[in-house]
């Protein structure tokens, strides 16, 4: 069995018995994210978010159910195209025995995989946080530097860390508005969720 094949037996037995689905593969690229949370709105689910999970930060993408009429209408219509998908048969939108997205899939699915790394780049970046870390390492290893007295070691770090820290501030800022900047492009609206942090609401899915 490809690996594809078990993305995709995994993510049918969610879709079966759960109202929450949640992906992690820790190896995966965003683009498979993006065809498995395609697949899965084409059987009435939706994506929901993504969060950056432990101190290797693995991304855990959450899909709910969607009971609105056009979702379950839309399920309805893919349970009867495709009634029994897996290893070795047709999923909805994907080359047979893959995660490679037909044409009329393709805007679809890149949609939604640029909406999960939009969010994960959100997660990745507790704003706050990091600026927080940069002036207090320094202001750490200064006093560690009076401790040990080993200044000529220490404080190099101490200038660099908040130097590291902003710098990938800026970056990731930088990536974060040519994603915003794609979605806005495909018609999706800026909104905040009830935490408050910035995400985009899409247009309804055309997935059928």
């Amino acid at each position: 069995m490809s690996l594809a094949d078990r993305h995709i037996t995994a993510l049918m037995r969610q879709l079966a018995t759960q109202d929450v689905v949640e992906l992690i593969h820790p190896f995966a690229e965003w683009q498979t994210f993006g065809a498995l949370a395609y697949i899965a709105e084409c059987y009435g689910f939706r994506y929901a978010d993504v969060r950056l999970v432990g101190k290797h930060r693995i991304a855990h993408i959450y899909l709910v159910r969607d009971d609105s009429p056009q979702a379950q209408q839309r399920a309805a219509a893919n349970r009867s195209a495709f009634p029994d998908p897996g290893p070795g048969r047709p999923v909805p939108g994907m080359y047979l025995g893959s995660l490679t997205p037909v044409p009329e899939a393709q805007p679809d699915v890149d949609l939604i995989t640029t909406l999960i790394r939009y969010d994960a780049a959100g997660a990745a970046a507790n704003r706050k946080q990091l600026l927080t870390m940069a002036w207090a390492f320094p202001l750490l290893f200064l006093l560690l530097a009076v401790v040990t007295g080993k200044y000529a070691v220490i404080l190099p770090v101490a200038v660099l860390t908040p130097v590291f820290v902003l710098v990938s501030l800026r970056i990731n800022a930088t990536r974060r508005a040519r994603l915003a900047e794609r979605l806005t492009a495909a018609g999706c609206t800026p909104v905040r969720d009830e935490s408050g942090r910035e995400r985009f609401a899409r247009p309804v899915p055309h997935t059928a």
